[in-house]
């Protein structure tokens, strides 16, 4: 493996192109120009307060980064190559001024030969253009809509507007043999009965050369289970290509559905020329076979004449068995894509694996992750959704912009294509709505349609989401004046919630972190409550949500009291929506919240997980919610009033790859004076592998008792680990008088 030199960069900035920077600082490297310059001044952390405005002006220069390529010593079969993994985002690479790229696009990796410099040393630069911009567009997403820059960092509802610019991935230089291997990929396909592997191998080495390759595969554990020579000739112009069986495999799988074995293939090129070096490329492989199919029942909808076509597919099917994609909205973790790393990928997925979660959708508006985020999924079993960068902007069917996304894509493919965790492709996110006015006619889907066919045709391709029968949103608890959550949720029916949010604020320590001690309380627009998206996210009131608080509890008395309530009801939400997607199975197939975590501190959002990694008590919710099996209940409503009928229909619930044996399952309210009521025993009768039951409906009239929370208790006899509890409200009659009164929800009585 040829060793990496990293280099002592520079960075600078100017007001044109052709103008050298005043100033350049030490740059770091992956990185952003933002924070090198940042760092050089001496500013304060950009999370906090209104700190992140003073990076607004960067966006509109030129920046320059510089380093020295020191004289080395390469043998006469060697070559310098500078290397780079991602720029961001329109470039030029020049050697002691001389032009050696130009590039459009922050995906597609740079490779290029400097061996010319490596004698007497010389000056690289990199001099990366101000971010693009549609020039006729408002100052908000819709200026990325003629690049492939991800749109998010032009401004969101949960993300500041910070242009993001610079060297975002690995960059070195490295001195490798001429004769290298430049590609030494295997790609297979699976018997119909999964128990066979057809393997090729495509191999190419950098100059043509006689020799051969030792290809070796080894299985989990090592052992070696495929060994070939292959010879590899200068009349091939160096390019040699191999096919094998492999059978007796071991399969990977979700880890809520199996095990995660990933083989190992090592290519060694053996010259015939002792002179030259040896070279190996290293792969790891899991073999699954991935389709989306139709649900069940899904060819007779619609069932009445005249017919339009049935829904789109949706369901997963891993290895010939269908599984329910419970999971979430994947955003990258920090504002910065250069300060993405394994430590941070790795406490996020770990979290999202410990919640259940088995699909990560990775959202079109966003940046396409580093290498050890798939490396990580592919370990844990983690399904990975991949949109490619486009969101919500009406992307055109220009040439020059074409040809951008033809490559950008081809080179994510190229990346992420061998990954076991990788399992839907998806042109973009609510591509087919009002704001965004495509079609899947519009040249940027058919494009990326077929450039998915071409180089990954194993996997399958979404032009976006939502399709015809998915869902997205709503983003809220109350979805009406009259219609809170939990209704809503019964009352639906989609194929698949790919999106749907539920907001709450940050922890209260958290918010005293990035919110200045003078705006602490009570919340005000036109602070940095605003800039940290609790007011006009999208609306006045999103995503505090401070009206539907006061619906239901009345004023707040403190940043603690408003910060529990907000977060009761986003547990309460959340635990709704997933329960009931899974009870809508097998019509259902997925139930993805917006979103898992976040890119910087926010007062308040949709997100379970705070930037940079903890865990609200929503987090928590969702995980009770995605549990393989749980009893679990439909409830018509969160809020109930004295007199009425209580009528909770219960259910068991079970993803899991077991069928479950008979049982008894109990249902206790717990009300707000302290006491305890058994509503029903139900005597299941079990239920099959990946299957429901359901159950009766209890009823209960609603006590004259006073005002409270109460709580429903279901207890699985002999399966504590499916136990459920759900928190409500009840309102006495003198809850016609001002709402302050449920302030006294006597939290005693419910410990």
């Amino acid at each position: 493996m040829a060793e990496k030199t990293v280099l002592n960069w520079q960075v600078g900035w100017s007001d044109s192109a052709d103008e050298a920077p005043a100033r350049m600082v030490p740059a770091q490297v992956p990185g952003a120009v933002q924070l090198d310059w940042a760092r050089a001044e001496g500013w304060g952390d950009h999370t906090y307060g209104e700190n992140w405005r003073q990076y607004g002006w960067m966006e509109d220069k030129y920046w320059t980064y510089r380093a020295r390529i020191e004289p080395t010593l390469l043998s006469a079969e060697e070559r310098l190559i500078f290397v780079s993994l991602g720029i961001d985002y329109s470039f030029r690479v020049l050697l002691n001024g001389e032009e050696l790229l130009r590039q459009e696009g922050m995906f597609t990796p740079v490779e290029l030969d400097v061996t010319d410099a490596a004698g007497a040393g010389g000056t690289l630069e990199i001099i990366v253009d101000p971010a693009p911009k549609r020039t006729t567009a408002p100052h908000d997403r819709s200026q990325a809509a003629h690049s492939c820059k991800p749109a998010v960092s032009y401004g969101w509802d949960w993300h500041p507007r910070l242009v993001t610019l610079g060297i975002w991935d690995e960059t070195y230089l490295t001195s490798i043999p001429s004769h290298r291997l430049t590609e030494a990929e295997v790609i297979y396909t699976l018997s119909e009965d999964l128990t066979t592997a057809s393997l090729t191998l495509t191999a190419c080495l950098g100059a043509p050369a006689d020799g051969e390759l030792a290809w070796v595969v080894r299985d989990p554990n090592g052992e070696e289970v495929l060994r070939r020579t292959v010879p590899i000739s200068a009349a091939d112009r160096g390019i040699a290509t191999d096919r094998a069986e492999l059978a007796r495999l071991m399969l990977w799988w979700p880890h809520d559905q199996g095990e995660q074995p990933l083989y190992t293939s090592e290519v060694m090129w053996l010259p015939s020329d002792l002179a030259l070096a040896t070279d190996i490329r290293v792969q790891r492989i899991g073999f699954r076979r991935v389709r989306l199919v139709m649900h069940e029942g899904a060819w007779r909808e619609p069932s009445t004449f005249p017919k339009s076509r049935s829904h789109p597919p949706t369901t997963l099917e891993i290895n010939g068995r269908r599984v329910f994609g419970k999971g979430t909205n994947w955003v990258h973790p920090d504002i910065f894509p250069g300060r993405f790393d394994r430590e941070m990928y790795s406490a996020l997925l770990q979290l999202a694996k410990d919640a259940h979660m088995n699909l990560l959708r990775v959202w079109g508006g966003g940046v396409v992750n580093k290498k050890s985020f798939f490396e990580l999924c592919d370990e844990m079993g983690l399904m990975v959704w991949q949109e490619f960068p486009l969101a919500c902007n009406l992307y055109p069917d220009d040439p020059a912009y074409l040809s951008v996304l033809d490559r950008e894509s081809r080179s994510i493919v190229r990346r992420l294509r061998g990954h076991a965790s990788l399992v839907l492709w998806c042109g973009g996110n609510e591509l087919f709505n009002a704001w965004s006015g495509m079609t899947d006619q519009s040249l940027p889907l058919r494009l990326l349609n077929a450039n998915c066919l071409e180089l990954d045709s194993g996997t399958p391709f979404l032009m976006t989401s939502p399709l015809d029968g998915m869902g997205h949103g709503h983003y809220m608890f109350r979805y009406s004046e009259t219609k809170d959550v939990l209704q809503a949720m019964i009352e639906a029916d989609n194929t698949a919630y790919t999106e749907f949010g539920m907001p709450a604020p940050a922890p209260a320590e958290l918010i005293r972190r990035f919110i200045p001690e003078a705006e602490w309380f009570p919340p005000r627009p036109g602070t940095s409550w605003e800039s940290h998206h609790a007011f006009k996210a999208l609306s006045d009131n999103m995503w505090l949500m401070e009206d539907h608080l006061e619906h239901y509890f009345g004023p707040s008395d403190s940043l603690e009291q408003l910060v529990e309530r907000g977060q009761l009801l986003q547990s309460v939400g959340y635990t709704a929506i997933y329960e009931e997607a899974r009870r809508q199975k097998p019509k259902c197939a997925m139930a993805l919240n917006w979103c898992y975590n976040e890119p910087w501190p926010a007062a308040a959002n949709n997100s379970i997980v705070c930037w940079p990694a903890v865990p609200k008590p929503g987090y928590y919710a969702v995980q009770a919610a995605c549990r393989p099996v749980l009893a679990s209940a439909r409830i018509p409503r969160f809020d109930w009033r004295e007199g009425e009928w209580f009528e909770p229909e219960l259910w068991l619930l079970n993803d899991s790859t077991n069928a479950l044996p008979p049982g008894s399952i109990e249902a206790w309210l717990r009300l707000p004076d302290g006491t305890r009521r058994l509503l029903m025993r139900w005597e299941h009768e079990g239920a099959g592998a990946g299957e429901n039951s359901r159950g009766p409906t209890a009823r209960f009239r609603m006590p004259a008792i006073g005002s409270g929370r109460m709580q429903l208790q279901l207890e699985a006899t002999g399966h504590p680990e499916w136990n459920s509890l759900y928190t409500l409200l009840l309102k006495g009659a003198e809850d016609r008088a001002p709402a302050r009164q449920l302030l006294n929800l006597q939290e005693e009585a419910m410990e």
